[in-house]
């Protein structure tokens, strides 16, 4: 999406404190402007109509019309990107990730009715929501198609014990993911996984992963160990890192500490693997705003590791895959449902040299 001036942005959300909040907090930023809000989705229609907005923000519970189907109608008629707003409660987090199926560009935690301080932060936190949401590309919902065996990776002449995977992204990185994760086969490499996500959908997200993939999915818990056929989510709100410990590689939770703007942040978990040793690594960083995860992946290509950037056209945004390009962070790009044949075929041709763990 191109826009030649100021992102236009809807509210739509059954309480006038949050509706005032948001607008009084968006409008803070100079490249926003918020042209309405709608306490139920047919005061929104009349909005949409009126002013035709580049970006809304939609509330998952809504009187007269469920946020869901809402987000349907608009896909049909008028596909513009949507922040979809739920409540982190395990049923509410299942309810946005539906929404991202849906076509929804991105899901934030709703705060609690009447905690003024945390709509403020929410507001805050949408204002970069919106400017990634203004370029992302739309497209329709994706139709998995029935996915042929993949190759093994013993049927390929390759032990997954010697391997382990670092994945990250961010907007668009929902579908991404469980993209690439729908196209490897059981025997693949340990995969961990930093997607920004609020905390309290991480869990459902990674039972989400586990439905469609071949491998076994779950959030990741501190001390859990990287084993072939699985893959760990970060859970939202903590830093995740892997380690040696006895041998084995495990999951490590840090801090709850910014970084990049993100908690868990990609550069955290890529940095940990750059300083691995004994173990050929892979890095590879999907569709996202911002430069979370460039500078992690570089040093990942520094120490030896093997890495891999989704390609432009398959990006809802081309941001951070962009940045790691740039700085010369990216060996290969491939759309997410490429990448395991892609790397399949690179490591069947070539011997990936061990990281040092130097940078």
């Amino acid at each position: 999406m191109k826009l030649t001036g100021p992102i236009k942005v809807l509210i739509v959300d059954d309480s006038p404190l949050v509706r005032s909040t948001l607008s009084l907090a968006l409008a803070k930023a100079k490249r926003i402007t918020v042209v309405g809000s709608a306490k139920d989705p047919f005061e929104a229609q009349e909005l949409i109509i009126a002013f035709r907005p580049d970006v809304i923000i939609l509330d998952s519970e809504l009187p007269r019309m469920d946020g869901l189907t809402f987000l349907s109608k608009l896909m049909a008629n008028y596909p513009v990107p949507v922040i979809m707003c739920c409540d982190s409660k395990t049923s509410h987090s299942q309810v946005g990730l539906k929404a991202v199926e849906l076509g929804a560009v991105d899901v934030v935690a709703k705060p609690m009715a009447g905690d003024r301080r945390a709509i403020h932060q929410l507001g805050t936190e949408l204002v970069e929501k919106v400017l990634a949401a203004a370029v992302a590309i739309q497209r329709p919902p994706p139709i998995l198609p029935t996915v042929a065996k993949p190759l093994q990776f013993r049927e390929a002449g390759l032990d997954p014990a010697r391997y382990l995977i670092a994945v990250g992204a961010s907007t668009g990185g929902t579908e991404a993911i469980k993209s690439l994760l729908s196209h490897v086969p059981a025997d693949f490499p340990a995969v961990a996984i930093v997607q920004h996500m609020p905390e309290g959908f991480t869990n459902s997200f990674a039972g989400r992963l586990d439905h469609f993939s071949r491998l076994t999915v779950t959030e990741a818990v501190d001390g859990d160990i990287l084993v072939p056929g699985r893959a760990f989510v970060a859970r939202g709100g903590v830093q995740m890192t892997v380690h040696a410990s006895g041998g084995r590689w495990r999951i490590a939770h840090g801090t709850n500490q910014l970084v990049n703007r993100h908690c868990p942040s990609v550069d955290v978990l890529f940095d940990s693997f750059a300083q691995l040793s004994g173990v050929h690594t892979v890095g590879i960083l999907l569709t996202g705003m911002g430069n979370d995860g460039a500078q992690g992946l570089l040093r990942m290509r520094r120490a030896g590791a093997i890495t891999i950037a989704q390609d432009q056209r398959s990006c809802v945004v081309f941001g951070m895959p962009k940045v790691a390009a740039e700085i010369g962070a990216v060996q290969h790009t491939a759309a997410p449902a490429e990448i395991p044949a892609l790397l399949l075929h690179i490591l069947r041709h070539r011997v990936a040299p061990v990281a040092s763990g130097q940078n």
